[in-house]
């Protein structure tokens, strides 16, 4: 009697077949009390990650970029090639780099935006079959809905690198916007650079900002459309709504400047608007400079005040309240005179540990991630150890409190697609690897 083959269960996401590669990446025993909390799933909201371990947004500056073609702003084929090696090599989630919710919140020409809203316009149908194959491949989606702000209209940075300057500006010969430059103030005082490198922007007036409220909102129904099940807005590294947070970049004296509350204002309308606009299993986060590195400098001084970590201490449990779901806690590039302090690589996750404990002590259940030179497997695993007390029971390292309960890596990817195999190897964690490889004979599990 001959032996009988086990079924094989098609991907339903993917139009093509592929085999349901949803367990790569994920713990063949979670539930064992050696399996390290990087390993272990945890629920956001509507959506169960396999693992503690997503791609960080990456500007690949690679989408369709002539301004008068109907698909300007669409993802293309290498955003499939670059995002689908991470799933198909199991991270638990794969975010799409930043997208602008309208066409001048690009950084440049070159990159991917989410303001064509209908099912059949290029930008949803690039997204969707992003989205399509990643899912088929066991990864969790997310986009990052953005706005540069007065950072927008310069070209792809290796333009810059090439020329041996920090920046080139986006001529609209090149399809940039340089007459259209917005931010919360304006003038040459609120150029990023001194030297040029960047457009001169003007002041949003009103009913812009309360265009780029709805903006948000619509760019996020439209992932979520497009099969998306985490939506991340943008508020760190100076794009336009970090540059509202900052009494350094926001010098307006309307409801949108001046105090706390109304420097917020902006981000906590996009953030309402936004989660009133997806569905209730949609997960939100909200990515946020901890501090823009300017305590001390001669420019805090003129202001009045920096965005601080005492700022964000005081914005996350407000950010909570209104539904957010993690803190994507990164730091800096609102301001050239910003002073990072390189010397260490924990420099940024103890910020994320900082504003964690800030939750638990409000009393908040808001997740917060951790990015920023997160290399290595131990230090990645001791990052988010324990991050539940079910969890810290069975802990295999005792240690400080979790600074996160998701790392999220960029650089470190671009370097090792195959970190997450890699680092449950490094572990001992036996996980799934995709069908097609079986024939490896096992190397990752």
């Amino acid at each position: 009697m001959g032996s009988i083959a086990p079924a094989v269960i098609p991907a339903p996401e993917a139009p093509y077949f592929t085999p349901a590669n949803h367990d790569v990446g994920a713990a063949l025993n979670p539930n064992d009390p050696s399996t390290p909390t990087l390993f272990r799933p945890l629920t956001i909201r509507g959506v169960t990650l396999k693992n503690r371990i997503a791609v960080s947004p990456m500007c690949m500056y690679s989408a369709e970029s002539d301004p008068a073609a109907p698909d300007v702003g669409a993802l293309t084929d290498y955003h499939l090639a670059h995002l689908g090696q991470f799933a198909l090599k199991g991270a638990g989630l794969v975010f799409v780099e930043a997208q602008g919710v309208e066409p001048r919140g690009r950084i440049s020409p070159n990159d991917a935006g989410l303001w064509q809203h209908d099912t059949d316009s290029a930008q949803f149908r690039s997204l969707q079959r992003v989205v399509h194959f990643c899912r088929s491949q066991g990864a969790h989606v997310g986009i990052q809905i953005a706005h540069a702000g007065r950072k927008a209209s310069v070209t792809a940075p290796w333009v810059a690198r090439q020329a041996g300057r920090p920046s080139v500006r986006a001529e609209a010969a090149v399809g940039g916007w340089p007459d259209d430059v917005i931010g919360p103030s304006g003038g040459d005082k609120h150029r990023w650079d001194a030297d040029g490198d960047y457009w001169t922007p003007r002041a949003a007036t009103v009913e812009e900002i309360q265009g780029i409220v709805r903006a948000f909102a619509n760019s996020a129904a439209c992932g979520v459309r497009a099969g998306v099940e985490v939506v991340e807005i943008h508020a760190a590294h100076g794009y336009l709504l970090h540059q509202f947070l900052s009494p350094v970049t926001n010098r307006r004296t309307d409801d949108y400047g001046g105090s706390f509350e109304n420097r917020t204002r902006l981000l906590r309308e996009v953030v309402a608007n936004v989660r009133a606009a997806v569905p209730e299993q949609t997960a939100v986060f909200v990515r946020i400079s901890a501090t823009e590195w300017l305590e001390g400098q001669p420019v805090e001084a003129e202001a009045g005040g920096s965005w601080d970590v005492a700022s964000s201490e005081r914005l996350v449990p407000i950010l909570a309240d209104l539904g957010v779901d993690l803190v994507d806690v990164s730091s800096g590039g609102n301001h050239r005179d910003q002073r990072i302090p390189h010397g260490s690589v924990s420099y940024q996750t103890d910020l994320a540990g900082r504003l964690r404990r800030t939750l638990q002590a409000a009393g908040r259940s808001t997740r917060i991630g951790a990015v920023g030179f997160i290399t290595g497997a131990d230090q990645a695993r001791g990052l988010v150890e324990g991050s539940d007390e079910a969890e810290r029971a069975a802990a295999t390292v005792a240690g400080a409190d979790p600074a996160a309960d998701v790392v999220l890596l960029g650089r470190q990817f671009l370097r090792e697609p195959e970190w997450v195999m890699l680092t449950a190897q490094r572990l001992g964690v036996k996980v799934g690897s995709p069908k097609q490889f079986w024939r490896a004979g096992g190397a990752f599990d």
